[in-house]
């Protein structure tokens, strides 16, 4: 979007120009004391496409088999919420296992992982659909590389955030990735976040899990994504713990690695001589 032409004796309005940088609501311009008609129907038409984010059926099957695709094991369960509107009303239920998922966790149980990523519908059921199974696969390399154990990948219906202290608890894991879709806004009805939990298990409070979020094409991208999420899963393992007391330094890491080493001028010698 170009900024459009200034006329003769105007000045143009600053916000303008930043509008094109941004998707927020800026520099919407006026009809008389009202806002133009294009602006009021792109405005309902964001509030419904988000609307239609929380309200959408969640494919878990399909999400499921595109996971499958990636060479991983997958399990569909469901939370104690017995449909959408009881979810949106009541979001304890969607914290909590139903009897019939945490039976199939409890089967599947194959001892002590290091990793359980649970992927859950949450408020977006859009952005679960675009872009779990890409982040996956995007994280893949780091997860092989530090060769950890991972259980199955865990589809959960109706399911909020502290659904995956239950699954990581009930699979033995050292640590659990929950993607889901997060809140819809009037700019973003497909962002998906991710939670990072060390030592996960039922009555972890938020400010013991550290969050990624805003993934999607306007956003964060996998790759960059993928990057923050290893990044914490290493410091995670490595310290012990997640939350407030580990803080995001996954961009120095970043920067590190693109920056070649200073190669010391010749005749120098080091500070120890």
């Amino acid at each position: 979007m170009s900024a459009p032409p200034s006329l003769p004796g105007v000045t143009p309005d600053p916000w303008t120009a930043l509008r094109r940088h941004t998707p927020a609501r800026i520099a919407l311009g006026r009809t008389g004391s009202s806002l133009p008609t294009s602006e009021v129907l792109g405005f309902a038409l964001a509030h419904a496409q988000a609307r239609d984010a929380v309200h959408a059926p969640f494919e878990a099957e399909a999400t499921a088999e595109a996971i499958q695709a990636l060479g991983l094991e997958t399990v569909i369960v469901d939370s104690a919420a017995p449909d959408r509107a009881s979810y949106l009303r009541r979001p304890d239920l969607g914290r909590t296992l139903s009897e019939t998922g945490r039976a199939a966790l409890v089967a599947r149980t194959r001892g002590a992982c290091d990793l359980a990523i649970v992927v859950a519908d949450g408020l977006s059921s859009t952005a679960v659909h675009a872009h779990a199974a890409p982040l996956i696969e995007a994280l893949l390399p780091a997860v092989r590389a530090a060769g950890w154990r991972l259980a199955p990948v865990i589809v959960a219906r109706q399911a909020r955030v502290a659904l995956g202290d239950a699954v990581g608890e009930l699979l033995g894991a050292r640590l659990a990735i929950l993607l889901v879709g997060e809140r819809p806004g009037l700019s973003s009805p497909d962002s998906l976040g991710a939670y990072i939990t060390f030592a996960p298990k039922v009555g972890r409070s938020d400010a013991e899990r550290n969050c990624v979020s805003n993934i999607r094409a306007e956003g964060l991208s996998y790759e960059a994504a993928a990057f923050k999420l290893a990044w914490h899963a290493r410091e995670a393992l490595r310290l012990g713990l997640t939350g407030v007391g580990l803080k995001d330094e996954s961009d120095i890491a970043a920067l590190e690695a693109v920056t070649p080493p200073r190669i010391a001028p010749a005749g120098s010698r080091s500070p120890t001589g």
